[in-house]
């Protein structure tokens, strides 16, 4: 905890900082269902409708390299606010999306907005917590951080079918408008320090420089660019393989996510019972164990058996209910050791984790087919992911302090 004490309850803290955080992976998935349909109403391919997708992962990755240092120099909430008006902008615009290209415009300034979300909810978490106190609170925003990809597709099929495409963007505005309201009324700025000097262009670069260089930050940051990174990559796989391969409607590819969302929150319950008795960090190995068992049955899966509901999720609801294991050590350990640039580390695991998304997109559709990548390129990126955590875990810590 800091030394002058929260300037926000935990609860408080836990609520608006899932609900930041999950603004980026529902805008990312809310839509999925509809990307099929999008082919036909845009009369484009489906490689088209994927950059609408692509175009959102950019923007979004970017983004965050340049909203943590804002909110470190004008404060949390302000620029938590601007970047708001930007998502709901955007949304409106691709509600009104005449053509793909009008749409992949839209996504990419609507993943600009969406992207503060992310690195405002983990920084207004380190000024206040450290320690289990700050594991707890992140295990409720790591639930909704990967929640968010999950159940949002279920909810986008639905209202794909009810209503229309459209309708799925009003949906996001409503949501935008919403957490708006929430930040202005509830949020209490907690940056002590603000200030424009981390804005300057060689101290931006020195803090990032510092970050990239400090195993402490890059141990744990792999471990959550390669994890999150594989949730959003398979918000962009399973549509095509549930909806094309298996043959089912918008709907029920929906539901069918419920498996990757349910396994998720059995696995945040499961940490938060455990976090009461046990170190955040003792779960980690755990976790990776269960990756590992999950990476190799999504390969044999898709290269043995035919592809169905529960050969295609089973592997997924593992892989997912590990990552609940592993997020709130992660987060904690990448964000404590730097809380002078808060927000420019937590800028740097998000656009790790979104950048880990889009190499593995785009690795997939190198392949040209979904099965294969879902075969090879998703179960490569956990054990990648394993690799580099233990590697630069055992270099030696940086001795002098990260300011």
């Amino acid at each position: 905890m800091s030394a002058a004490g929260p300037t926000m309850s935990a609860m408080r803290t836990s609520m608006l900082g899932a609900g930041l955080v999950a603004i980026g992976p529902v805008s990312m998935a809310l839509y999925t269902p509809a990307m099929p349909t999008l082919v036909e109403v845009f009369g484009v391919s489906s490689s088209a409708v994927k950059l609408t997708l692509s175009a959102y992962f950019a923007g979004f990755a970017i983004t965050q390299l340049v909203c943590g240092p804002f909110s470190d120099a004008y404060g949390r909430k302000p620029v938590t606010l601007a970047f708001l008006a930007i998502y709901l902008v955007s949304s409106v615009m691709a509600t009104f999306a005449p053509t793909v290209e009008f749409m992949i415009v839209a996504r990419a300034i609507q993943g600009v907005g969406a992207a503060v979300g992310i690195s405002v909810s983990r920084a207004i978490v380190r000024d206040q917590f450290t320690g289990q106190a700050s594991a707890r609170i992140m295990n409720t925003i790591a639930m909704m951080l990967a929640l968010g990809p999950a159940i949002s597709p279920t909810i986008g099929g639905v209202v794909l079918e009810l209503f229309g495409w459209r309708e799925i963007f009003w949906c996001m505005v409503i949501y935008g408008v919403v957490l708006a309201v929430a930040v202005l009324v509830y949020q209490v700025e907690t940056n002590p320090r603000p200030g424009t000097h981390h804005l300057n262009p060689r101290r931006l670069l020195s803090n990032y420089g510092t970050l990239l260089r400090d195993p402490r930050f890059l141990s744990p940051a792999a471990l959550i660019g390669c994890g999150l990174g594989n949730i959003y990559a398979l918000a962009t796989v399973l549509p095509f393989i549930l909806i094309y391969e298996v043959g089912l409607t918008p709907s029920e590819f929906g539901l069918s996510m419920m498996i990757q969302s349910g396994s998720f929150i059995a696995g945040t319950i499961t940490t938060g019972r455990l976090l009461k008795v046990v170190d955040a960090r003792k779960l980690m190995p755990y976790g990776m164990a269960i990756w590992v068992v999950a990476c190799a049955g999504m390969s044999y899966a898709m290269l043995a058996l035919e592809p169905s509901v529960l050969t295609v999720m089973a592997p997924v609801g593992l892989f997912a209910f590990a990552l609940a294991l592993l997020l709130p050590a992660s987060f904690t350990e990448s964000m404590a050791p730097f809380p002078h640039i808060a927000g420019a580390a937590s800028s740097m695991l998000g656009f790790m984790q979104f950048g880990g998304g889009i190499i593995a997109s785009l690795a997939v559709a190198a392949i040209g087919d979904p099965v294969i990548g879902m075969a090879t390129v998703l179960p490569a990126m956990p054990i990648l992911g394993i690799i580099l955590y233990n590697l630069f875990k055992s270099e030696p810590p940086r001795t002098e302090p990260a300011e």
